[in-house]
């Protein structure tokens, strides 16, 4: 029982903990912006939603990955970022607002890509078909718990105390991602090794999980631009595209399908997409135009 503590109990209420963090950083005016605005969240969704699946289907396919880990990509490109890309955004000072907003859309329609997606992959890289239910209630009552109520109470705190707000801005940037580590960590450590990675194996997925990566921040940097979208809103899309949800991925891969090569993909994955996404996220606000 201890082995789960981590990523039932402990990790979303960090998550919880960091969006209400994240909701301090939001004015009124940047609700406006996203509501008067929608088109940049219509942007986010569209490169996440689609372009994202497409760019692991490519990579499996021009690879030719063993048919198990190729599905194992495929749904981590199905999975949305969640809080961690949430919180990589405030760390770079992106468009939170923006970010909260495609994770709050995203997480309600991938209750149904998800399994579409999924489904897709194992007809295609296996010729099977799968059923996959996630579940419905429990998926929007989680995003309302972790993401919209935090987010919404740290909205609040600024509207009636500003200043606390201002003031815990800095220290945030350092305590939240500290949180996350610790937890994560917990998670990684305790829980993780029932997919039995060994490091050989671990190096073997490494190319095709950083491809992956790699091209979708690439991919939600510069197809924003062609609609013209600000440099602030085209890294923080960057972000959103780039980070997905590694948890959820083994949830789908391990729990649902009950199969531990798919969940290793995500393992890999959610080792390093943090850190790399949230480097890529920094450079592309300092060099990319």
């Amino acid at each position: 029982m201890y082995t789960t503590i981590f990523s039932e109990i402990f990790l979303p209420a960090t998550l919880a903990i960091i969006t209400l963090g994240l909701g301090l950083s939001i004015s009124v005016q940047d609700i406006r912006n996203i509501l008067y605005n929608p088109g940049n969240t219509i942007v986010g969704l569209l490169c996440q939603l689609l372009l994202l699946p497409i760019i692991a289907f490519s990579i499996a396919l021009i690879t030719g990955m063993d048919a198990e880990y190729a599905i194992g990509l495929v749904i981590i490109a199905a999975c949305p970022g969640g809080a961690t890309s949430n919180l990589v955004n405030y760390m770079i000072r992106g468009n939170v607002a923006l970010s909260l907003s495609i994770t709050i859309v995203n997480g309600l329609i991938t209750i149904f890509t998800i399994p579409l997606i999924t489904k897709l992959a194992m007809h295609i890289f296996l010729a099977e078909d799968a059923i996959i239910h996630l579940p419905f209630f429990n998926t929007v009552l989680q995003i309302f718990l972790i993401v919209v109520i935090p987010a919404t109470i740290g909205i609040l705190i600024r509207i009636w105390n500003k200043e606390f707000a201002d003031k815990m801005e800095n220290p945030l940037r350092y305590i939240l991602p500290l949180l996350l580590l610790i937890v994560y960590s917990g998670v990684v450590f305790l829980e993780r090794g029932k997919t039995g990675a060994d490091v050989g194996k671990f190096f073997s997925l490494l190319p095709f999980t950083l491809a992956l990566n790699f091209l979708s921040m690439l991919t939600g940097f510069y197809v924003p631009g062609l609609f013209h979208l600000s440099r602030k809103n085209k890294f923080t899309i960057a972000v959103e595209v780039g980070l997905q949800n590694s948890t959820l991925a083994i949830f789908v891969a391990a729990t649902l399908l009950n199969n531990y090569k798919m969940a290793l993909v995500a393992v890999v994955y959610g080792s390093f997409s943090f850190f790399s996404t949230w480097l890529f996220g920094y450079l592309a606000k300092k060099f990319l135009y």
